[in-house]
């Protein structure tokens, strides 16, 4: 049975590797993307404690990246947040080799915003990282990239990558870390030295084996399911134009990747206009899961004023998001203008 259960793990890591393009030994299973962001900022600066303090990232990053910022920031590391631009929301090569120094040891920039759907330009970045004749390391959160566009590590240039299972499918409970052979971590959890000994703990089989379900599934549909997420994003783009104006919906951009629109109805209360849409079976969010009942960070450090920040709400499409589904929201959309307080 403890072979039947080892072959199951070895093949869910295939798939999840497969997905990737990169090899089964280069993936380390963990219990979800935020432990994948952990393992990979803290992992790295454990191991590397001599070698330089500095670390830049972003203002965009998930929770996830930005409060394992804040605790090395907190235990003597020097931090180095990259603003992106107001216009597109993203961060640019430019800003990012600006900020590096000869002790930074770490690059940290997220593939896709969870709140906004900017897709920055990793691969260009880590390519101006390496011009730059800088020896950081360069990580990136692609848990809203995994299966939604191209997110292969080797092709992005970067030394980790993390993912989650449940943005594609999977079970909530398990994601991966990425590791190029060269990188170093020091471990967050110790015990019986499973998944190379830097991730100690008894593997949570039947989560890893739907995260490697999911991954072979998705993989085989993948140009097909980016399309269906590109027309509804379309068609709620032109459906939200049409609720523009004064008292209307203003639209947030950048919309790069296929499956995330974020727009603002200034004046109304997102977590009224949250509570109106899903009184009537129309579930959005009024940004990052882990950031509720607070203002966006990334879309304060766009530069956007407190009253579209108070009425911002983000869109999360799937394939399996009908043209009814966006229909039903622009629909329940018109009527909280036509219903609710304006401020």
């Amino acid at each position: 049975m403890g072979r039947a259960a080892h072959g199951i793990l070895e093949q869910a890591r295939g798939e999840v590797a497969r997905a990737l393009q990169a090899d089964p030994e280069e993936i380390l299973f963990v219990g979800g993307g935020t432990e994948a962001c952990n393992l990979a900022l803290l992992g790295v600066a454990g191991h590397r404690p001599g070698a330089g303090r500095h670390i830049v990232s972003t203002a965009l990053e998930h929770p996830a990246v930005s409060e394992s910022l804040n605790a090395l920031g907190g235990g003597g590391w020097d931090l180095t947040l990259v603003k992106p631009d107001r216009q597109h929301g993203r961060v640019t090569a430019e800003a990012v080799v600006g900020a590096l120094r000869a002790d930074t040891v770490l690059v940290s920039v997220v593939l896709v915003s969870n709140e906004t759907g900017a897709v920055n330009p990793v691969a260009e970045i880590s390519e101006a990282i390496r011009r730059s004749g800088s020896s950081a390391l360069i990580h990136t959160d692609a848990v809203q990239a995994l299966c939604k566009l191209p997110c292969a590590p080797r092709a992005l240039g970067v030394d980790l990558l993390s993912v989650s299972a449940h943005k594609i499918g999977g079970i909530k409970g398990a994601g991966a870390l990425w590791r190029a052979p060269h990188v170093r971590l020091t471990p967050l959890l110790r015990g019986g030295g499973q998944e190379a000994g830097l991730r100690s703990g008894t593997e949570a089989l039947p989560a890893i084996a739907a995260f490697g379900a999911a991954c072979r599934a998705r993989v085989g549909t993948l140009a097909g399911d980016i399309e269906k997420m590109e027309a509804r994003r379309a068609q709620l783009l032109a459906g939200l134009a049409g609720l523009g104006g004064p008292k209307g919906i203003m639209v947030i951009p950048p919309h790069d990747a296929p499956h995330i629109v974020a727009f603002s109805a200034p004046g109304y209360p997102g977590e009224a206009l949250l509570r109106f849409l899903s009184d009537r079976s129309v579930y959005v969010s009024t940004g990052s899961a882990c950031h509720k009942g607070r203002r966006s960070k990334a879309l304060a450090a766009m530069g956007l004023p407190p009253r579209v920040l108070d009425g911002a709400l983000r869109v999360s499409f799937s394939p399996e998001t009908t043209e009814e589904d966006v229909s039903a929201l622009l629909a329940a959309l018109r009527e909280a203008l036509g219903t609710l307080a304006y401020r």
